[in-house]
């Protein structure tokens, strides 16, 4: 067998669920884990399962090899001579789109270990997770002007408000890569780590957001969602409305049981129900 049909015949995705965390592993490493359609699907059948186990308290997403994600497989895109032009907005209402929905949407905390270079819409899924660590080798790239396209997968959404206007226009239209480095820095992401203990860095994240208040945790990511739209009114509504709901949660009566006592507090055994 060859490599190239050794490594057509392995899942796009790989799922591994221990200690409350769900790793979902991008495995096209032979093509730097570029997005096709079965690695679409299967990374939004990843966070699906997440939502719908309740085994799974967070979400580690990664990738195989030596990048974490390419962008769009970009393979078999070359075009003929009058040949018809895709819908690339269909596609990305079929794909794309949906998957970032529900990963700004999952109601469990995502921790992103971008391990290598990550560029378009590799780049901007690890954008849209909750916690993004990368190693310091990673780059970061907004290649879409580079192939005569705009920002997608959120793109356009999460860098103006993660680095501010004027940063952002220069990575879009320039499309010159950011090191994790700067990209920490500049407020983009996280932290950048030594390559060495990246994994070891984001599985300690994610376990620890794993034995955590899985319910407040969702409730934070709604609030942080909807702030950005919202006037300063509206978000003290929800912050009111967001509270009456953990307060009524067995995890904030855990919360302030093991305050009292003197002890960490045990969210996952669900000793607030004993």
């Amino acid at each position: 067998m060859t490599a190239e049909a050794d490594a057509s015949s392995q899942p796009a995705l790989i799922e591994k669920l221990e200690a409350g965390v769900l790793t979902l592993t991008l495995n096209r490493p032979e093509r730097l884990n570029a997005l096709n359609t079965a690695l679409i699907e299967g990374l939004a059948a990843g966070i699906k399962r997440a939502a719908a186990e309740p085994g799974c308290r967070a979400v580690l997403i990664t990738g195989a090899g030596r990048g974490f994600c390419a962008g769009a497989d970009l393979a078999n895109r070359a075009f003929a001579p009058g040949e018809a032009r895709p819908d690339l907005g269909q596609a990305l209402e079929r794909g794309i789109n949906p998957l970032i929905r529900a990963v700004r949407n999952l109601p469990k905390p995502i921790v992103c270990a971008v391990n290598g270079p990550a560029a378009g819409a590799g780049a901007n899924i690890a954008l849209a997770c909750d916690i993004v660590l990368a190693a310091k080798s990673a780059k970061f790239l907004q290649a879409f002007a580079r192939i005569g396209l705009i920002p997608d997968a959120g793109g356009s959404f999460f860098l103006p408000r993660l680095v501010g206007d004027a940063r952002a226009r220069a990575l879009i239209m320039l499309a010159e890569p950011i090191s994790a480095e700067d990209a920490a820095a500049w407020g983009m992401i996280y932290r950048a780590v030594d390559d060495e203990v990246l994994m070891g860095e984001a599985h300690t994240a994610a376990e620890r957001l794993a034995a955590g208040p899985t319910h407040a945790l969702g409730l934070i990511k709604r609030a942080l969602l909807a702030s950005p739209g919202n006037s300063l009114d509206a978000q003290l509504n929800l912050e009111r409305d967001l509270q009456r709901e953990a307060g009524a949660s067995d995890d904030y009566v855990e919360g302030v049981r093991a305050f009292l006592e003197k002890r960490p507090a045990d969210f996952m055994s669900k000793r607030a129900g004993a």
